[in-house]
C-alpha cells in the first residue's frame, strides 16, 4: 500500500493512515499542510460523514465517539472507521483526512446496507410504537428498521433491557434475523428470553374465525402456551388464512396482536385480540394462459374446477396451480415454471389471472444409478424401474416409485435400509435425467 499518495481512501478494514493531502474535493484546499500527519494526537478540527441516504451525517458522528475538538492519533481514526463498519448498517466504509494549522480534518465515506423490519415478539408491557419510541430515543442510527447484523443489535436489545426495567422487568433481550410468520420477508426479531407470560385467550375480530369450528378447536395450539406473536402469526398462516380463502377473501390481512394481561394474574397470563381485515370476497373470472404448447388450453382449463360466476375459492386457485405444474412434469418439463398474475376488479368483486408458462425443455429417461445394494437388492429395484431409457421422463412415476415402489421390490427380502437417498440429475445438453437412489 502506498501511503504517499496524493489522494487516498482507507477502507475500514486496513491499518495504514495515508499522508495528508494539498487537497480533498469536499474540503476547502486553503491552509492544507503539505507534510505527513503527526505521529502523536492531534487536534480534530472537523469530521463529517457523507454517503448515507438514511442517516444524517451528525448521527453518524454521534454513533462513532468522535467529535470535533477531541485529540485524536491516526489509530483513533482509523477504530472509527472499523468500530463505523462493524455496526451494521453500512455496506462500506472508508475515510480520508488532512492536516492543516488548525488540525485533522476528516472525512468518512459510507453506503447504506440493506435494512429489514423489526419484529417484537413477546413484550405484552409495550406497544410496538412505544418500543419504537424509546429506541429512537436512546440509540442514535435507530430509524425503525435494523441491520441484519453488526454491533447495533446488541445497543438495541440493551435498550429495550433498560426499557423493560421502567416496568419492573429485568430479563435478556436477545435478538436473532428471521422469517416474518407466512412471508418470505426477513426481520429481526427481538424477545425477551424466559419471559414467562402464557396465553390465556385468543379472541379474532372476524365472525368468520369466531364460528369457524375447525379454528376454534385448533386454538389449543396457543391457549396454555407462552406468548409469542411469531407463534400467533403461524397460526393465523397455517390454520386462519387458508379458511379465509377458501371463502373467497383473497386479500385476507391479519394486524398485530394486542395483548393485556388478565386482571387479577399479575404478569403471568396473557388475553390476545387478533384483528382480521377480510377485505372483499370475490367471484372467479376465469384465466388466460400464455406460453403454453405442450398443454392445450383445454386440459388447463380441466385442471381447474372453478367457473365463472363461483366464488374465488383460494386454496382450490393454488391447488389448480399445483396441478398443471404437475401435469406438465408428468410429461417430462421438469423446470417449468408458471407465474400466475391475479387481476383484482375490486368495483365488480371478481379477479382474473394471466398464468404464463415457460416450459423449458422437455426431459427423457437416462441412467438410472443405484448405490449400496446388493446384486440381488440392485436386480429387483432395476426389474421393479417403470421408465426406460429414451422414454419420456414422467416424475410422477418417479414420485410414487420412491414412496412405495422401493418397498414392494425388496418384499420378502430381509433387508433394511435407515435412510435411501435420492436425486435426479438433469442434462440439459441431451435434454435426460439421471435417476440416482442411493441405500444406507
Amino acid at each position: 500500500m502506498n501511503c504517499g499518495s496524493f489522494f487516498h481512501r482507507k477502507p475500514a478494514a486496513a491499518f495504514c493512515l495515508a499522508a495528508s493531502v494539498a487537497f480533498l474535493p469536499s474540503f476547502s484546499p486553503i491552509g492544507f499542510a503539505q507534510t505527513q500527519p503527526q505521529a502523536g494526537a492531534d487536534r480534530l478540527a472537523a469530521i463529517q460523514v457523507t454517503g448515507s441516504v438514511r442517516f444524517r451525517s451528525e448521527l453518524i458522528v454521534a454513533a462513532m465517539g468522535l467529535h470535533a475538538g477531541a485529540q485524536v492519533t491516526n489509530d483513533d481514526l482509523q477504530n472509527a472507521a472499523n468500530n463505523l463498519a462493524q455496526l451494521g448498517p453500512f455496506a462500506s466504509v472508508h475515510y480520508r483526512y488532512a492536516t492543516t494549522d488548525a488540525g485533522v480534518r476528516a472525512e468518512y465515506q459510507v453506503t447504506d446496507a440493506p435494512a429489514v423490519a423489526i419484529w417484537y415478539d413477546n413484550f405484552p408491557w409495550f406497544t410496538d410504537d412505544e418500543l419504537n419510541a424509546a429506541l429512537k430515543d436512546s440509540v442514535p442510527l435507530f430509524d425503525g428498521m435494523a441491520p441484519p447484523g453488526g454491533t447495533l443489535l446488541d445497543a438495541l436489545s440493551d435498550a429495550i433491557e433498560k426499557q423493560l426495567a421502567t416496568r419492573g422487568v429485568h430479563a435478556n433481550v436477545s435478538h436473532v434475523l428471521t422469517i416474518a410468520p407466512g412471508t418470505d420477508e426477513r426481520i429481526q426479531q427481538f424477545r425477551v428470553e424466559d419471559a414467562g407470560a402464557t396465553i390465556a385467550s385468543v379472541e379474532f375480530t372476524d365472525a368468520v374465525a369466531q364460528g369457524d369450528r375447525a379454528i376454534q378447536s385448533r386454538l389449543t395450539d396457543l391457549v396454555g402456551e407462552k406468548f409469542s406473536r411469531t407463534a400467533i402469526g403461524l397460526f393465523e398462516f397455517e390454520q386462519v388464512r387458508p379458511v379465509y380463502l377458501a371463502h373467497a377473501f383473497l386479500h385476507v390481512r391479519f394486524g398485530p396482536p394486542a395483548a393485556r394481561f388478565v386482571a387479577g394474574s399479575g404478569d403471568s397470563r396473557i388475553a390476545i385480540v387478533a384483528p382480521i381485515e377480510t377485505g372483499p370476497a370475490y367471484e372467479w373470472n376465469g384465466v388466460t394462459w400464455k406460453g403454453n404448447s405442450a398443454l392445450g388450453v383445454l386440459e388447463l382449463e380441466t385442471l381447474f374446477p372453478l367457473h365463472g360466476g363461483d366464488f374465488a375459492d383460494g386454496m382450490k386457485i393454488e391447488n389448480g396451480w399445483q396441478a398443471v405444474r404437475d401435469a406438465y412434469a408428468r410429461r417430462g418439463y421438469l423446470n417449468a415454471d408458471l407465474v400466475a398474475t391475479p387481476q383484482f376488479d375490486d368495483a365488480a368483486k371478481r379477479v382474473a389471472y394471466t398464468a404464463s408458462i415457460t416450459e423449458g425443455p422437455q426431459y427423457h429417461m437416462g441412467k438410472l444409478v443405484l448405490t449400496g445394494l446388493s446384486i440381488e437388492g440392485e436386480r429387483r429395484i432395476r426389474a421393479a424401474w417403470k421408465i426406460a431409457p429414451g422414454d419420456v421422463f414422467d416424475k410422477s412415476v418417479y414420485d410414487e416409485f420412491a414412496s412405495n415402489g422401493i418397498k414392494g421390490a425388496f418384499m420378502g427380502l430381509p433387508v433394511h435400509y435407515e435412510k435411501i437417498g435420492r436425486f435426479l440429475q438433469e442434462n440439459p445438453a441431451s435434454a435426460t435425467v439421471d435417476v440416482l437412489f442411493d441405500f444406507q
